[in-house]
């Protein structure tokens, strides 16, 4: 069987919203997805259809290898041929340890809420549940999010808002700001509104329990269903909400690296390149970079190949040392499943953070 020891590029699936948009440049548009032409199809497509697109896949199953032993083949497909060769053998699991991508909104999105592991094995059979986080790109005035509960909201007046269509009211406002961090544990209620882009990462699940939805008809002109009395089940309505977390960054020797966040399911770190920067790959899992801004080129002993806004690298563990070399300064998102000490609470100890600092970015 080929080794998989190289970089390897994977493609976007788009998916039409109600709330989504037309326009997603600067990350994604048809000129920066010329050189994908499922991308540039898939996007091409939903502007002729004056579809609106929402969320921009970049680990779906559906996406499709560019280069190396695995091209042509999905992310699925992959994963089943090469198992741990791909995934790492920290992981066990049979799909690809997560689920990322990019939101566009223009208007708000349900209020919804997302069950754990334990109470999906039980009600959800074959699903797992979902811890999520945003990483916030982009906030226009007026944009914002809604997290957690007002004070005294019980789970009578919840129920009853929910019937209504009226819970925004009951819930928290938030205005973010470009880099904000927020970490979304399972049972933690919340909304995306409007006017925002914004980078998720979760476990690889779909599940989501849709609360309130305004009263609005989907894409079919019929109104989406809730699945309000599972997601009454599921709300922790004495959880703590995590947001606007401390900025954990330091230089080196290519720019800057930030520690954004991590728990037990994922970890994102944000990295901006000033100069040429080399890694390794872990033996231990798969490891993903995502580009926000700038161009240049991912090296390694197979060649080169460009990149550019968009587009997503998936390291597998076999790969040795590999070279980002930025033409234009790059800002790139890197996310895995970590090892919490190893990954995340020795490196910050040692450039000198506090446990409490350290402690309000890692959770678990």
């Amino acid at each position: 069987m080929p080794t998989l020891d190289s970089p390897l590029q994977l493609t976007n699936v788009f998916k039409p919203k109600i709330w989504g948009k037309a326009d997603l440049a600067p990350l994604f548009s048809i000129a920066s997805s010329q050189k994908t032409p499922s991308d540039a199809s898939r996007f091409r497509s939903a502007l002729d259809d004056d579809e609106l697109i929402g969320e921009v896949w970049i680990t779906d199953d559906a996406s499709c290898f560019l280069n190396g032993p695995t091209a042509g083949m999905t992310l699925a497909e992959a994963g089943e041929r090469f198992g741990q060769d791909l995934y790492g053998s920290a992981w066990t699991g049979r799909r690809f340890p997560l689920l990322a991508k990019y939101i566009f909104t223009t208007d708000w999105l349900s209020v919804q809420v997302h069950p754990d592991d334990d109470y999906a094995r039980v009600h959800e059979p074959g699903n797992v549940g979902k811890c999520e986080m945003w990483y916030i790109i982009r906030s226009d005035p007026g944009g914002g999010f809604l997290l957690g509960m007002k004070p005294d909201v019980t789970k009578q007046k919840l129920e009853s808002a929910f019937q209504r269509g009226a819970s925004r009211d009951l819930l928290e406002h938030y205005q973010p700001g470009a880099g904000e961090a927020i970490y979304i544990p399972s049972g933690t209620i919340h909304a995306l509104g409007p006017g925002l882009v914004l980078f998720e990462v979760e476990e690889n699940s779909d599940l989501t329990y849709r609360l309130d939805d305004f009263g609005r008809l989907g894409l079919d002109g019929k109104p989406r269903p809730l699945h309000i009395q599972k997601g009454l089940e599921v709300i922790r309505f004495d959880a703590p909400t995590y947001r606007d977390l401390p900025r954990l960054e330091f230089r080196e020797e290519y720019g800057i690296q930030r520690y954004v966040l991590a728990c037990r399911f994922f970890a994102l770190q944000e990295l901006t390149l000033q100069k040429t920067a080399s890694f390794e790959g872990s033996r231990a899992r798969v490891e993903v970079i995502s580009i926000v801004e700038g161009e240049g080129r991912v090296e390694s002993y197979a060649g080169w190949l460009s990149y550019r806004p968009g587009e997503t690298w998936l390291i597998p563990p076999a790969t040795s040392r590999y070279r980002l070399v930025p033409r234009q300064q790059t800002r790139l998102l890197k996310f895995y499943v970590p090892d919490l000490e190893q990954d995340f609470r020795e490196p910050l100890a040692k450039r000198g953070f506090t446990a409490e600092e350290i402690n309000q970015v890692v959770f678990g």
